[in-house]
């Protein structure tokens, strides 16, 4: 029964996080969440778990940081063990994850690695299902995202790049995954509104985003009738280490964010529970669906 002093406040959704003006800043790709200004909010200290994924055994790529971060940290609080792959130079950021995942009582496996490569995509695969005696959760959320001003500044080994984290290593980890899948196990990968409302600082992203959006009406489609949903998750702009390494030009970091109706960009942490709707058996009739969080802006 609720009183007066145990029900919480409402909050503003336009001033709950930071807006810009936000200070220049740049790292090396792909950038750590540990040293932006301000700091990414993944859940860390806020989203509370009730049992939603108790049991569950997921593999999230792009787990260090962004909405892989958030997702990794939901899930170990909604019951499930986690195994996490990142970029080898994003070590210090998933070491934190797991420690979070491990405070929760969950199992947290750190597995780094390049995803361009196929034969580790496929040893990813292997290895999260040796650790944690199955698999039946996907989060395909690792992406490259470079902006450049236009295409005659894009190289055939960053086009390469791009297309091969973006859309070759999903095909890669999904394939090698599916045999372990058993009714009742989702995929969910990470579209963007680029895929919709493409900026033409984005040319090649925005591809590999369109595709993303498609495979997951495809792969659902031809999944459904074995019992496997597939699902996407479509952000707008949201603060991660993309945007600081490379991901936005500095005059648009400047002021990310700032046109959509919330007049800020989304935190990683504002995603984390559509994650675990999208992969929960009480959406159970959800697949070949995309959720859009774009603050008001962007498609669907």
């Amino acid at each position: 029964m609720n009183t007066e002093n145990n029900i919480k406040e409402l909050q503003d959704p336009t001033t709950k996080y930071p807006k810009p003006p936000f200070n220049g800043q740049s790292q090396p790709w792909p950038g750590l969440a540990s040293k932006m200004d301000p700091r990414p909010d993944h859940g860390e200290t806020t989203y509370k778990g009730s049992a939603r994924l108790e049991g569950r055994k997921a593999l999230i790529t792009g787990g260090d940081s962004g909405m892989g971060r958030a997702a990794a940290i939901a899930y170990a609080r909604e019951g499930a063990d986690v195994v996490i792959n990142y970029f080898p130079s994003e070590e210090p950021d998933a070491q934190e994850v797991i420690e979070l995942i491990k405070a929760e009582g969950r199992k947290g496996i750190a597995i780094p690695g390049d995803l361009r490569d196929e034969t580790f995509c496929k040893h990813l695969v292997a290895k999260a299902v040796e650790e944690l005696g199955g698999l039946d959760i996907i989060v395909s959320n690792a992406g490259r995202q470079q902006a450049h001003a236009s295409i005659l500044d894009i190289s055939d080994e960053q086009f390469d790049w791009t297309m091969k984290t973006n859309i070759y290593a999903p095909f890669w980890i999904i394939k090698a995954a599916l045999p372990h899948m058993k009714p009742g196990s989702a995929i969910v990968a990470t579209t963007s509104e680029q895929a919709y409302d493409p900026t033409p600082d984005l040319y090649d992203y925005a591809q590999t985003k369109a595709a993303t959006m498609n495979f997951v009406k495809s792969l659902a489609k031809q999944l459904g009738p074995k019992g496997i949903r597939v699902n996407g998750v479509a952000p707008g702009p949201i603060w991660t280490p993309l945007q600081v390494s490379g991901g936005a030009s500095q005059e648009k970091l400047k002021e990310f964010g700032g046109q959509t109706p919330m007049g800020r960009p989304g935190q990683p942490a504002e995603l984390a529970s559509i994650y675990v709707q999208l992969a929960a058996e009480d959406a159970s009739y959800a697949t070949g669906q995309v959720y859009g969080s774009a603050g008001g802006s962007g498609q669907p």
